[in-house]
């Protein structure tokens, strides 16, 4: 059985004049020493609540830290130009000295495309197309690629990532279709914080019948999930902080997203935690939703050692 994992949340979630470059540099350093295996941001590029770019956000994260890997989880790619994306995440692996994890999703077809120029037609066409794309120009000295909506003739792009053949890309994915498809292009499967254990239950069946079916070995491909945390000696206090929480993020109240996270003392969230990895988990991601530096002390220190 492989070895769990545990990663924590790179703080995002700042309004004008709050960031802290000094609190910010002092908690990577920190996570770090707490021994989790990386550290992840989550991408919106519009809403109401104040968030941070994840590339920017990574590139800091990783100027501060040694070791500790760096992630994103999802970039909705569909809504990028895989050529400038392709771009920043070889820079930014380079940078980080080949630290980097890749997290892509469609998105579904209910995002505002048309405030990035495009429309909802094909948009999971648009998405493998894509990602075919940035693969090439991660590996292929020169990328002579002819498809549906990007063209490029004899076109080099260097340096490559630092981590060969690429970084590893996981997939966000909920429906079967999706599911099926992360494990015929990705290298791992990231369930969503939003799905609850027992969802997530079922589409890790779903993953393992496919890596059946293709004959994929399972141990070259990682299963993992966000859960949404908040660690509080008073549990009802704790499920109080998380709803207004998520509240904030997705700006209104979402019972399903609220009954997903996990919020209590330290015995119910490692509770919580091990449902999860025994729904098939092999990493975990706390996404801490309060005191970033306060919750990734008590994630480290009063959780995962109840998980054994």
């Amino acid at each position: 059985m492989r070895r769990m994992r545990y990663a924590i949340s790179i703080p995002q979630f700042y309004g004008d004049g709050e960031f802290n470059p000094v609190a910010f540099r002092a908690y990577c350093a920190r996570i770090e020493e707490l021994g989790f295996e990386s550290a992840w941001t989550q991408e919106s590029t519009l809403g109401a609540s104040p968030q941070l770019g994840p590339i920017e956000t990574m590139t800091y994260a990783a100027a501060c830290t040694q070791r500790i890997r760096i992630g994103c989880v999802v970039f909705v790619s569909t809504l990028h130009s895989p050529v400038h994306l392709a771009k920043s995440l070889a820079t930014l692996d380079q940078l980080s000295l080949g630290r980097l994890d890749v997290g892509v999703g469609t998105g579904g077809k209910f995002r505002p495309f048309a405030a990035f120029g495009m429309t909802s037609d094909r948009y999971v066409t648009r998405f493998t197309e894509g990602l075919a794309l940035m693969k090439a120009l991660w590996t292929q000295p020169r990328v002579t690629f002819d498809g549906e909506f990007w063209q490029l003739k004899d076109a080099p792009m260097e340096p490559k990532p630092a981590q060969k053949p690429y970084p590893p890309v996981w997939f966000g994915a909920n429906g079967e279709a999706a599911l099926r498809r992360a494990v015929r292009l990705g290298d791992g499967f990231f369930g969503a914080g939003s799905t609850p254990t027992d969802r997530f239950a079922g589409q890790v069946e779903i993953v393992r019948a496919a890596l059946a079916e293709s004959g994929r070995d399972p141990a070259s491909f990682p299963i993992a999930k966000r859960l949404y945390t908040i660690v509080d000696d008073d549990r009802d206090r704790a499920r109080e902080r998380m709803n207004a929480a998520m509240e904030r993020v997705y700006g209104r109240r979402v019972p399903d997203i609220e009954a997903a996270a996990i919020a209590g003392t330290p015995e119910h969230c490692a509770a919580e935690v091990a449902r999860a990895k025994a729904a098939g988990a092999e990493l975990i991601l706390f996404t801490t939703m309060a005191d970033p530096a306060e919750q990734a002390e008590r994630v480290a220190r009063e959780v995962i050692p109840l998980l054994g």
